[in-house]
């Protein structure tokens, strides 16, 4: 028996990359996912994959800025599988992100459609679940943070706001529902290297995000959705309102750690020289 055998997850943005991850290790630990994506083709290869390897899933092309399709994405899960016990805010306008910069230079309708997609999708998707969770007796919710939403940087004005306040949407919904027996937890990733980010990022922007990093390689998407089968499960029976990284310690350390940090003999051999030499992109 896996951990969700007889759940119903709703994982939004489940098309490709994390989301997809997600999808995949709830269903096969026995859930039944619906494969929400506003990229058809792609919700629909994730649902392949899925019933290929056994699973039950169900393909939806949904925009979560739009609220009648949030409306109609929860009513077509619960009139197919029977209710919704589990949810996954994955979905994100990433599209966005190469518009998105410094405040002065920002674009108003960057940060408008960002708050629609990011945030106020999340919430709701979050509105339409929680009644459905309380007439099953509860649920859980996993919201995808990053931690750009925990701390500042030169760009991405926009997403770094919304993940920041999704982190408080995420403590407010699991203050306002723990007595209904629905947990919420926000997940942070660092530089997860998906498929849409390895072809944004080239070899010397990678490796100037790497010296940052504690563990000595890129996270991997199935990384995060360890994580979130983690807190979407009963293992994760007692933790709610949490923000929780996934990063390889990218935020863990003192702003000094890529030149060297304080503590030389913890490096390798040549460790500080190569990091010192190593160029800024």
């Amino acid at each position: 028996m896996g951990r969700f055998e007889g759940k119903v997850a709703v994982v939004t943005g489940a098309g490709a990359g994390i989301g997809k991850a997600c999808a995949l290790a709830i269903a096969r630990e026995g859930g039944r996912v619906v494969v929400a994506d506003i990229n058809a083709p792609a919700a629909i290869a994730c649902a392949a994959q899925i019933a290929a390897e056994a699973g039950h899933g169900l393909a939806l092309a949904t925009d979560i800025a739009d609220a009648q399709a949030v409306a109609a994405l929860f009513e077509t899960a619960e009139r197919h599988f029977g209710g919704v016990d589990l949810l996954v805010n994955n979905a994100s306008a990433m599209h966005l992100t190469p518009r998105d910069c410094a405040i002065l230079d920002l674009d108003l309708v960057v940060w408008d459609e960002t708050m629609a997609t990011n945030l106020r999708g999340t919430l709701l998707c979050c509105r339409q679940a929680i009644p459905r969770m309380i007439a099953r007796g509860g649920g859980a919710i996993v919201n995808m943070s990053s931690c750009q939403g925990l701390s500042g940087d030169t760009a991405q004005t926009s997403y770094a706001a919304s993940k920041a306040a999704m982190n408080m949407l995420s403590a407010s919904l699991a203050t306002q529902y723990g007595h209904a027996q629905i947990r919420c937890n926000a997940v942070a990733p660092g530089l997860i290297m998906s498929e849409r980010l390895l072809a944004k990022l080239d070899e010397c922007m990678q490796r100037h995000l790497r010296r940052h990093q504690l563990l000595p390689r890129v996270g991997r998407p199935d990384d995060v959705a360890a994580l979130v089968a983690f807190l979407l499960s009963g293992d994760a029976a007692f933790i709610t309102g949490q923000v929780v990284c996934v990063d390889g310690g990218l935020l863990a350390h003192v702003p000094t750690f890529a030149d060297g940090g304080n503590s030389p003999a913890a490096l390798p051999a040549g460790g500080i020289t190569e990091a010192a030499a190593a160029p800024r992109c």
